[in-house]
């Protein structure tokens, strides 16, 4: 029986990266056998500007049915004036309360070939090679809130059984690499910080002590991330410091447009999408990098598919191009750039060889 992959392009520059990650998928189930079958649905702004929705019930009933979810980038200025409620982004935040996606990884191992497109100095990237995990259902972005001309609340409310679930998945990830994680949190002044806080202490104290815990504010992991980076292993975070850590993290790679994501629930489902947004000042050019979505289709393979050697290869074909000094515009001067398609001819030329 095929596996069922939806194939959100959304926005932007989702379509141009989204359509490279859908020829790798499709030549490495060729190549392997592997039975695919990738159906595309609309979100964001092509799903308000299709029926008035920015998660339409038949893209939704597609995600439900899928082995795993794709997708590119939602959002732009076109939607800018569109209430609140239905804006671009709040299909994708349906999206993953719908499929129960609760925890976003994403990844963080910097080429050492692309050292230069990094604003830090070379020999402080060796070595990084790190895993965020980032609460995704709750914290601020989730809570009640109001606004007036002159007031505004956003409620922040964690439980901990929230705080539980998404620490038992970065510690279980933190055993199959080094063992080490590292959780954020701001518990000398907020007090969903300090349930963080006790919650993690006493998870790691009864499930896994063999696991070496470091707790950090989010300030100065804000400041090692940049001074100490090869040091960390597994990172956990609530929802708006992971969101902001993550950007700041992609600069240790040199580019938004590296860095892939998985969105996971508890069911093996998941929901994977470059961290990059929808770049509407270069949509339809042909100049966007489709790294990050490339390697989001490995981490789908890896998470939801369960076929680690094929994700290791759609990976190792990635890396291959860049070691071959091909580079888009995003980390090249213009002159010396290739195109979107191009760098995915050149991955696809890896992968069938």
């Amino acid at each position: 029986m095929a596996h069922l992959i939806a194939v959100l392009p959304g926005d932007g520059i989702g379509p141009e990266v989204t359509h490279q990650a859908v020829r790798a998928l499709t030549a490495l189930g060729d190549k392997h056998g592997l039975p695919l079958r990738l159906k595309q649905g609309l979100i964001g702004g092509a799903g308000l500007d299709d029926s008035g929705d920015p998660l339409p019930s038949d893209t939704l009933a597609l995600c439900r049915d899928a082995s795993g979810v794709l997708l590119g980038a939602v959002g732009g200025p076109s939607w800018d004036q569109v209430e609140r409620q239905k804006r671009p982004e709040q299909g994708l935040l349906r999206l993953r309360k719908e499929l129960g996606v609760f925890a976003n990884l994403r990844p963080i191992a910097p080429y050492p070939e692309l050292a230069d497109a990094s604003p830090l100095r070379a020999e402080r990237l060796k070595g990084v090679n790190m895993l965020v995990v980032r609460e995704l259902t709750g914290g601020i972005y989730f809570g009640h809130k109001e606004q007036s001309a002159s007031r505004a609340v956003d409620y922040c409310e964690y439980t901990a059984e929230e705080i539980a679930r998404v620490f038992r998945m970065a510690a279980n990830l933190a055993r199959e690499r080094r063992g080490h994680i590292t959780s954020v949190d701001k518990a000398n002044v907020l007090a969903t910080s300090r349930l963080w806080r006790e919650t993690v202490t006493h998870l790691h104290a009864s499930e896994f002590p063999d696991l070496t815990l470091e707790h950090l504010l989010v300030d100065a992991a804000a400041m090692h991330l940049l001074s100490r980076p090869a040091d960390f292993d597994v990172i956990v975070t609530e929802n708006m410091f992971g969101d902001i850590l993550t950007d700041e993290a992609s600069m240790l790679a040199g580019s938004l447009g590296l860095l892939p994501s998985a969105s996971l629930g508890v069911d093996g489902r998941g929901l994977y999408e470059p961290i990059h947004g929808s770049a509407p000042d270069i949509a339809g050019q042909g100049i966007a990098n489709p790294i990050g979505t490339l390697l989001s289709a490995a981490l789908l393979l890896r998470h939801s598919l369960d076929e680690p050697d094929v994700a290791d290869e759609l990976e190792d074909a990635v890396g291959a191009v860049i070691s071959a000094g091909m580079r888009t515009a995003d980390l090249a001067p213009a002159d010396g750039s290739v195109s979107t398609s191009a760098f995915g001819d050149a991955v696809l030329a890896q992968i069938r060889s």
